[in-house]
């Protein structure tokens, strides 16, 4: 009589087997928690379900095949067990570390959230966009730690380190040639540029100070000594080459030069001097090219303004084309040629950057007339961009004769392709004589991008332009260009290159937003 009355037998069965059909119906409607619901759905951390266990069961409480049902311990009342399990609840994952393989149970936690399953499809897409990126830029650029690498073993290499590959030029700048040299890394045969600046052309004071981007030259090492015998260095503007001879080399002065980590094979100024054909022939196609030029242009220039270093030269005989690596499978590894190719644009050439901006000069006249003839001024960078648009376009606009136009009055470009009203477009607001209209290197920057990838006006005809409607835009071309990558790989089309990685850097950080800005701009 002194013991205690005997456990239910049905409540404590019911702990350690399955939840039936037929009780566990009012624990749905229950709000109040019943034994099976706790029990089965939230494992320890610690005994997660192997691969192949059902996600609601855990190994720990699974039915054996056969036998009887072995009772509760003493121990093992079902306080305990809820209060042993409820504080290794498992931290709910994050949006950007989902994967195909995430468990289940992971993934469960996250669809009934108030993001719901649009909030987590959205998140792992900006997530999938943003690793792609980051991948994309090593297969253009390499990983930073083994640019890093090479710095450091170039540090105190002469002539005597390096392999002159051609004894010509394969770059001549405004400010500087370039000769194709080769270094041996480890087991790698590396390839890379030597820097002689032109005579009072060096800016390697401002350039040393600046931190790596895409379209910014990279130095890698520097170094002064007499050029090699073999190399032929063009004596006078006529572009005559002269090799000096032992006596001439010996009072030869000592050059600087600067080791590069990109080749370049022309600068911009060769571009649009010998794409006169391509333009006539394919103007969709080089126009095209000529906003992805455009593009990196302002990227590069928009670094150089955070550096708060200096400012890029935007002559085309100072912005260096280098060509980019060939995409694995493309087209059974051929080449396109270089005239239909995107190249990688690179700034090359500096300015030391004025401490204090002045402010906008009460006479737009001057303003105006400022930043077209001088490369400091701060308004040098939008107006040279404007104006080099028409350069590449092939619409004669000098300088002079740019001073003497208003903005209403610009040289007319005509409409070959459907970005040619855009780029006329933009040139009148990088050119417009009021410095409160006239629109930044930033703006500039996305202007472009809508160009290459939209929203094009079309996607206003039907339904008028709002917030929600761009950023619906936004979501569905994020997702179909993630599905286009993904069918590429599958097929033959490649591996995605420059081109590509500009349109992930694009809809990686687009919003709604800005869209709406620009396109007010732009349409």
């Amino acid at each position: 009589d002194l013991l205690p009355p005997p456990l239910p037998k049905k409540q404590l069965q019911r702990a350690e087997s399955l939840p039936e059909q037929g009780p566990s119906q009012p624990c749905q409607a229950d709000p109040t928690p019943c034994a099976g619901s706790i029990l089965y759905s939230i494992p320890p951390p610690h005994q997660r379900h192997e691969e192949g266990a059902p996600s609601s069961i855990p190994p720990r409480h699974r039915p054996p095949p056969c036998g009887p049902k072995k009772p509760l311990t003493k121990s093992q009342s079902l306080g305990e067990v809820v209060a042993r399990g409820s504080p290794q609840r498992a931290p709910t994952p994050k949006l950007g570390e989902l994967t195909f393989r995430t468990a289940d149970g992971e993934l469960g936690q996250l669809l009934p959230s108030p993001a719901g399953v649009c909030g987590v499809v959205l998140g792992c897409q900006a997530a999938s966009l943003a690793r792609l990126s980051a991948r994309l830029q090593e297969q253009l650029v390499g990983l930073e730690e083994q640019l890093q690498l090479l710095q450091a073993q170039l540090v105190g290499k002469r002539w005597g380190a390096l392999k002159v590959l051609e004894p010509e030029p394969c770059c001549k700048s405004g400010d500087a040639w370039y000769f194709r040299v080769g270094f041996t890394s480890g087991q790698s045969q590396l390839e890379l540029a030597a820097k002689v600046p032109k005579p009072c052309c060096s800016s390697l004071g401002v350039q040393s100070s600046m931190g790596t981007h895409f379209s910014i030259q990279r130095l890698m090492g520097r170094f002064t000594d007499h050029l090699p015998q073999e190399l032929l260095l063009p004596g006078n503007p006529g572009g005559q080459s002269q090799t000096p001879s032992r006596e001439e080399q010996a009072t030869h002065p000592i050059l600087q030069v600067l080791i590069c980590a990109e080749v370049p094979y022309q600068t911009l100024a060769g571009f649009v001097k010998g794409s006169h054909g391509l333009h006539r022939t394919s103007p969709g196609h080089y126009e095209r090219l000529v906003c992805l030029l455009l593009l990196q242009l302002c990227l590069g220039l928009e670094h150089l303004r955070g550096q708060h270093v200096g400012q890029g030269d935007l002559s085309p005989e100072n912005l260096l084309l280098v060509q980019c690596p060939c995409p694995l499978g493309s087209q059974q590894g051929k080449k396109e040629p270089l005239g239909l190719a995107l190249p990688r644009l690179l700034i090359s050439s500096f300015f030391k950057a004025k401490e204090k901006r002045r402010p906008f000069s009460t006479s737009q006249e001057q303003d105006w007339t400022e930043g077209l003839a001088a490369n400091t001024s701060p308004a040098a960078d939008e107006l040279k961009l404007g104006r080099l648009i028409y350069q590449l376009l092939h619409v004669d606009i000098s300088l002079e004769d740019a001073l003497g136009f208003r903005s209403n009055r610009l040289p007319e470009i005509p409409s070959l392709s459907i970005y040619s009203a855009g780029l006329k477009r933009l040139a009148t607001l990088l050119l417009h004589r009021d410095p409160a209209k006239r629109v930044s290197v930033e703006q500039a920057r996305s202007i472009l991008q809508v160009l290459l990838w939209g929203p094009r006006q079309e996607l206003f005809a039907r339904s008028e332009k709002s917030l929600p409607l761009l950023r619906g835009w936004v979501e569905v071309k994020r997702a179909l260009l993630l599905l286009s990558f993904a069918e590429n790989s599958a097929g033959t089309g490649g591996s995605p290159g420059l081109e590509e990685w500009l349109c992930c850097q694009y809809f990686q950080e687009v919003t709604e937003h800005t869209l709406y800005q620009v396109t007010q701009a732009l349409y």
